[in-house]
Order: C-alpha cells, then sequence, then structure tokens
C-alpha cells in the first residue's frame, strides 16, 4: 500500500475543479472533488503498483489519459475496473493489501453513480429488438393456440444465439428463406388444423418399428427374440380423455432356422398395466389379433410389447414375435367429437350456421377470435375487416366451402408480422422521450414466453384485458411454474445455460475414455440411453428447485439429484431399481454426486472427445457459475500435446503444469485450471474414478481470488459459501438476458443488485428469482421509440 505525491491524475481533477479542462465536458466540482479526496486514494493504494505511474498490466493504465473529463468519459475502461473490483479478481488474492467490503462498494457506487451515471430509483430498462418467435416458441404457439404439432426442426433452420440463448432480438433476424418457409408453414399449418375429411373416426397407427427399446435403438417390434429378455416401446399423446377401440396383429415365427423346445412369455402392455399375454413356441407357428377397448386420460401413454425366455431349446435359429400392426380407434358420442381439436378451437360455435347473412356474422367472430390469439392483443377493427373480406370472398368461389375461406384467414394471420414478432404498443406514442410501464397485453406476453415459450392462455389474457394482471403478478406466477408447460422453460433455459441441449449430438470416443477395445462392450457402459437420462437428471433437478422454491444454492451443493435404475448403475449409485426417476439422497458412498457440478451432463459437454478438458471446465464455471469470464487465448499458444510429448504418461494435471508454465498461457490458466483439475476425478463421460495413468488423482486447487481447497466437495462448499454473491448475480444475470432477449448492460447493475440483494434477504428460493425478474424495470418497462436512451 503506497501513496504518491501529487501526479497527473491529480493535477488534472485541480484543473477540472476550477473549469480549465479540454474535454467534451466539464467535470462538476463536486464530483472532482470526491474524485481527488475518496477514488484517487483507493487507485493509489491498491492498484497504481500495476496499473500506474508507467505500469500497465493487463493493457490498464490508470493514469494515462488527457483530462478527467475524458477519463470519465472512458465506460470501457471503467467498466473493466467496476467489473473486477466487484468480482474481487483484483487486487490478486496474492497482494498483502486488500480493500475491504467498504472500499470496494464506494469505488463500484462511485462508478456507476458518476461514470455509468446510474439512476437506482429509476433504472434505464434498456433497448430490446422486436423479438421474432424462435423455432421453440413457434412450435409451442401454434400448438396451444392452433391445436396442431408442427415441426419445426425439420421445416425451419436453427435459430442463431446471442450471448448464450436463442431468445435475444438481435439474434433472431428474418431472411427471404426464412420467410418462405413461414409461408409454406403456415398453408401446412392451417390444412392440418381444419383437414379435409374431418368428422370421420381416423384410427391412430403406431408403426412397430417406432416401438424400440431403450439404449439399443436397433431392437424394435418388428422381430422380438425369444431367447433375450428385452422391452420395446412407444409413447403417444393424446390431446383428449376418450374409450379408444384397439387392435394388435402378431405373429410367431423364426428365422435362421427353426429351433426345438425354444419357449417365451410374450406380453401387450399400456402404460405398465398388462392387456394380454401369448405364449410362444418354436415347435408350432400362431398369429392372431387381439381387440378391446381402452379408457385413455388425456395426456402421454406407453405401449410396449415385453418378452420373457423360457426354455432355450435346441439347434439353430430363433423364435420371436413380429408385430404386424397396432391400432386405437377413438369412440365418439357426438359428430362434433369427432373433428380435432384444432378444428373446434377455431370454429368456436361449432359448425356453421344456414343463410349468408350468419355465415357472414360466424365468419366474423372466427376471425377475429383466432387474430386474436395469434396477435396476443385484441386485433383491430380494420385487420378483423379485411380478413373476413378475403375469407367470404375465398368461400364463395367455385367448389369452395365456408372452412375453405377459413383455412385462408389462419394462414394470412399465421404470416402477419403480428404474429411471427413480438411487437409491443408504444403506451404514450406522442411521447417517446419517456420510460412507460409496458401495457398489459405486452406484460402477458413477456411472462408467458418465458415462463412456457409460448403465447398466454386463456387466464392471462383475462387478465390483461381487465387490466388485472399486474396486481395478481405473483399469483399468476406461481400458477404458471406448476404448470406441465413451465417444463419448456426448463428444457430451454437449462438447455442454453448448462448446454444440456448439446449433449445428444456430442462426438465421444467411449471405447478411448474407458481403454476398452469392444466397441459393443462400450457401448454397453454409455449410449443414447444414458445421454437422455443424464439430460432428464439435469432437467428434473432444475425443475424440482424450482417448483418447491429451494435454495438457489443448492444448484451447486444438493446432496441429491433425480436418477433412475439405468443413470444410478451408470454413477455406481446403489440401491435404485426400475425406469422411473425418484429423488435419490446421496450419502458419502456417491463421492462428488450432488449439485449441477456433479452432473453427468456438465461433465460431458465441458470434456473432450477422447480425455477430460480442465480447461473447458474450468471455463464454463467462470462463464456460467462466477460470471467472470476470462479474457480470449492470445493467438499461438502451444497445444497440450506439446506437453504430451515432454512428459510421458503424464497425469492431467502434470500436462496442466507444464503447459501453465508458457509465458504466454499463465494468467488465463492461473484462473481456470485450478477448477477443472478440482473435477478431474470425473472422467470424460462423468464416472468417478481415483486413479489417472496408475497414480492418486490430486485434485488440490487454490481459486484467484484466493480460497483453497482439497476436492470437487471442498470447491462446491467455496462457490456456495465465499463466492454465493458471485453465483448469484450470475445466474441473474443469465436468467435476465433468456427472458429480456437482449444482453445485459452495466446500466442493468440497479437491477441485478436489487434482484440479488432480495435473494439475499428471502431465504434464497428459486421463486423468489423468478419474482424478482418479472417484478424488474427491464422486464415491466421499456424505453420510449426515439428516447435519447436508445444509443
Amino acid at each position: 500500500m503506497r501513496r504518491s505525491t501529487i501526479t497527473g491524475l491529480t493535477a488534472a481533477v485541480l484543473l477540472g475543479m476550477s473549469g480549465v479542462v479540454t474535454g467534451q465536458s466539464k467535470v462538476e466540482p463536486g464530483v472532482a472533488k470526491e474524485f481527488r479526496e475518496e477514488i484517487e486514494p483507493l487507485l493509489q493504494d491498491y492498484c497504481f503498483d500495476c496499473h500506474g505511474d508507467g505500469s500497465h498490466k493487463g493493457d490498464l493504465s490508470m493514469d494515462k489519459f488527457k483530462d478527467l473529463s475524458s477519463h470519465l468519459n472512458d465506460h470501457e475502461h471503467w467498466f473493466r475496473v467496476w467489473q473486477n473490483v466487484r468480482t474481487q479478481l483484483m487486487p490478486p488474492a496474492d497482494e498483502e493489501f486488500q480493500p475491504n467490503l467498504a472500499e470496494r462498494k464506494l469505488l463500484t457506487g462511485w462508478i456507476e453513480k458518476q461514470v455509468f451515471k446510474l439512476d437506482p430509483k429509476n433504472p434505464d430498462p434498456g433497448r430490446v429488438t422486436i423479438r421474432r418467435l424462435n423455432r421453440a416458441e413457434y412450435r409451442n404457439t401454434v400448438l396451444d393456440v392452433v391445436g396442431v404439432s408442427f415441426n419445426v426442426n425439420d421445416n425451419f433452420p436453427p435459430d442463431d444465439t446471442g450471448f448464450g440463448f436463442d431468445t435475444v432480438g438481435d439474434a433472431l433476424s428474418l431472411s427471404p428463406l426464412l420467410l418462405e418457409k413461414y409461408l409454406a408453414a403456415s398453408e401446412e399449418i392451417a390444412a392440418q388444423a381444419l383437414p379435409t375429411g374431418a368428422g370421420k373416426p381416423k384410427p391412430i397407427v403406431i408403426d412397430p418399428g417406432n416401438f424400440r427399446e431403450r439404449g439399443n435403438n436397433t431392437q424394435s417390434a418388428r422381430f422380438m427374440e425369444a431367447d433375450q429378455d428385452h422391452t420395446v416401446g412407444a409413447d403417444r399423446k393424446f390431446e383428449a380423455d376418450g374409450r379408444y377401440a384397439y387392435e394388435v396383429s402378431y405373429e410367431v415365427r423364426s428365422e435362421g432356422g427353426r429351433p426345438r423346445g425354444q419357449t417365451a412369455t410374450w406380453r401387450i402392455l399400456v402404460d405398465g398395466k398388462e392387456l394380454h399375454k401369448v405364449g410362444v413356441h418354436s415347435d408350432r407357428g400362431d398369429r392372431g389379433t387381439f381387440k378391446g377397448e381402452l379408457d385413455l386420460p388425456k395426456g402421454d401413454h406407453q405401449f410396449e410389447f415385453h418378452i420373457e425366455p423360457g426354455e432355450q431349446g435346441e439347434g439353430s435359429g430363433v423364435t420371436g414375435v413380429r408385430v404386424a400392426e397396432v391400432k386405437l380407434t377413438r369412440d365418439a358420442t357426438s359428430n362434433w367429437e369427432l373433428y380435432p381439436e384444432s378444428y373446434r378451437k377455431i370454429f368456436i360455435k361449432g359448425f356453421p350456421p344456414q343463410g349468408e347473412k350468419e355465415q357472414a356474422g360466424y365468419m366474423r367472430e372466427i376471425v377475429e377470435n383466432f387474430a386474436t390469439l395469434v396477435f396476443r392483443r385484441p386485433a383491430e377493427k380494420g385487420t378483423v375487416d379485411r380478413l373476413t373480406a378475403l375469407a367470404l370472398k375465398r368461400a364463395k368461389e367455385k367448389d369452395r366451402k365456408f372452412v375453405d375461406g377459413v383455412k385462408f384467414a389462419v394462414t394470412a394471420a399465421l404470416t402477419s408480422p403480428r404474429f411471427l414478432f413480438r411487437s409491443e404498443v408504444q403506451a404514450e406514442p406522442d411521447n417517446p422521450g419517456r420510460v412507460v410501464a409496458v401495457d398489459e397485453f405486452a406484460l402477458a406476453s413477456r411472462l408467458s414466453y418465458f415462463l412456457w415459450s409460448s403465447a398466454p392462455d386463456v387466464e392471462l389474457y383475462e387478465h390483461a384485458k381487465e387490466g388485472t394482471l399486474r396486481a395478481n403478478l405473483r399469483a399468476q406466477v406461481d400458477r404458471m411454474i406448476s404448470d406441465e408447460k413451465a417444463e419448456r422453460m426448463v428444457a430451454n433455459f437449462v438447455g442454453q445455460w448448462l448446454r444440456a441441449r448439446d449433449l445428444r449430438g456430442l462426438s465421444i470416443d467411449v471405447r478411448r475414455i474407458l481403454h476398452e477395445r469392444n466397441k459393443r462392450e462400450a457401448e454397453r457402459v454409455f449410449n443414447q440411453g444414458v445421454r437422455h437420462d443424464m439430460r432428464i437428471e439435469t432437467e428434473m433437478f432444475f425443475r424440482h428447485i424450482l417448483l418447491e422454491n429451494r435454495p438457489v444454492l443448492e444448484l451447486l451443493n444438493a446432496r441429491y439429484s433425480f436418477l433412475n435404475e439405468n443413470l444410478a448403475r451408470f454413477y455406481q449409485v446403489p440401491r435404485v431399481k426400475g425406469r422411473e426417476f425418484r429423488k435419490v439422497e446421496f450419502g458419502e458412498e456417491s463421492k462428488g454426486r450432488g449439485g449441477i457440478l456433479g452432473q453427468g451432463t456438465f461433465l460431458i459437454v465441458t470434456s473432450n472427445p477422447t480425455r477430460t478438458s480442465p480447461v473447458k471446465r474450468g471455463l464454463f464455471v467462470l462463464d456460467n457459475i462466477l460470471g467472470t469470464p476470462s479474457p480470449p487465448a492470445p493467438p499461438d499458444v502451444p497445444e497440450l500435446a506439446q506437453a504430451k510429448r515432454e512428459i510421458e504418461n503424464g497425469t492431467m494435471r502434470q500436462l496442466m503444469e507444464l503447459h501453465r508454465g508458457k509465458p504466454l498461457c499463465k494468467s488465463c490458466h492461473a484462473r481456470m485450471d485450478p477448477i477443472g483439475l478440482a473435477l478431474e476425478n470425473f472422467n470424460a463421460i462423468g464416472q468417478w474414478r481415483d486413479r489417472e495413468e496408475g497414480q492418486e488423482i490430486d485434485t488440490a486447487g487454490k481459486l484467484v481470488t484466493g480460497e483453497s481447497y482439497g476436492s470437487v466437495m471442498e470447491l462446491k462448499e467455496i462457490l456456495a459459501s465465499s463466492r454465493k454473491q458471485d453465483f448469484y448475480r450470475c445466474l441473474t444475470e443469465k436468467m435476465l438476458t433468456y427472458a429480456l432477449g437482449r444482453g445485459v448492460e452495466y446500466y442493468d447493475a440497479p437491477t441485478v443488485d436489487s434482484i440479488v440483494e432480495r435473494l439475499n434477504k428471502s431465504g434464497e428460493g428459486m421463486k423468489e428469482l423468478v419474482y424478482g425478474i418479472v417484478e424488474s424495470v427491464p422486464f415491466q418497462k421499456r424505453r420510449g421509440d426515439g428516447s435519447r436512451l436508445a444509443k
């Protein structure tokens, strides 16, 4: 710690006080005095050894500037200072003298007030580019509003991302090619919603090839071998309660010869309940069709076939069961019930009436209702008039019917910018300079696309229409979080924040990771079934913490997770049986498990195809847990392979220490490597190990902020204790980005700080984070069009 004599900085301040400055604007005398007496001494004491008096580590100098006015206008400079001081990255932990908490708050608070010009009582809501519906939002909106399940993955290109999320408006552009695809999609959706021949019973046919065994995608119901105990299944979602007549046709046959005396039992199951069973015998052929009726409630149902071996028999070949057809037909008590849900959603009063005048009136009702739903606010009279006129004109054309006019109106509405984009009406169009609250229809849309990735439902819309949504905001948030549609938010947010979306398509060389030469044996350990279960684990874990309002810190240090038998076996967690996921408490034998850092999802997406990557794991924690990203790597950095050539059979720690010894690598890797090496007990597919290359794995380390730990469990506790403010801030910024559709900027600091403070005061429940976001100024308000703030 030191105090320098009068410096160029002090001289500039003194000049600023007298008004003799040459910058763009004069510094107020009070600001200059505050800087000289309170801020400059802090910078001299803690920063100038590295960033002043000729030193400029990290290309940051605090005394090279023309005058104080221009210095204060250098937002990029002060943003770096502010960010590093508030996250305690600077001064470095190994420096003897450190500012106390009050001094850090004084410096960051001064930067926010005098440099960033932030007003905590009137935060800037920021600018949001008008947001196009991304693929997930388009699919969900069409499903919820129209009642049609549309395959967006096959019809639209992947969305670009910004700040890690595909909800960011600046990344959601609209190309001419995508516009053409939207036009084609609207016609297809209208045809599916109002199908020709609707009203006739249409059977649901499940192709036997779609019945698959979990973890073995090659096994289907087209031939189920009698010498292997296995189950194949297919899931289907039913849109309404009903009684269904079913037919299952099958044949017992042999392939590759006919063994003698081979037996098995083959069963048909629906939702785990056995409907029929067949005794299979190789000495006699058999075929038949089972028929019956089922009462199935609305929702997801699982149809399965299970074969259990009996006697193995003698001779070559194998006997099995071939499923020929699976068909279900819904019974209906009225003709209107035979029409699909999408049809009944659009034809709000049933069949069209007789008479031209009556049909014109009904057409207008249909158009106004549908346009209001898809535009997410009351459709304007002129728009309804034009759409209705076009629809009636189409219905009167030769060989056309009333429904053809409705199809035309549906197609037109689904290609409107008011559907494709989440536009918001300026509350005070004659006063564009003001920051104003968004209207309640816009608020309902912001809320529903945040928590459901879809349009507002009837209850939300009615609150917006009556002007009561803000008064009932928390009750609506609670209702929406409890709804199954909130699983979309979990899948989309967690899928991008923790990269769970990437897990399925990652290239992984399991044989090299497990040192297993036999590919089939390697895939028995790790396959697509395990990947699927890992993603479900991560999503259920986050959903539980949100739904039960558990402490946010349990994301890091929970001693439980959600497992089924398959994933528990992979993790070597005992006493978990069955395919269903359930909450599993971890004991001492479950080494390192608990929290997102012990889940396969995180451990795999931060590894390389053939080995672990302490760099990727450490960088991920810095970026997504602590919110303190490392600067990009300099050019011409030597590869880790170079270190491997210098140390034969070295452990990852030994290789990283050699790599970190390179002058180009030291500064960044000192931040990343200790975190990544703490996770080295987990291999590249997330399994626990104690040794590497015959040596005990050393996981001890020290964060750049000074905290030491000996294991991954101790690292988790540090992240959840001394670094919890960083985690709160980082998670808040990630969720704000997802919800607002833009990156978090320096002017959002008051909003972020207020939400973090709420987490500190409220018992740290996850719902409080959601409440904080939906009640925040950026979520509730918008800049006026043409505002001076929108630079």
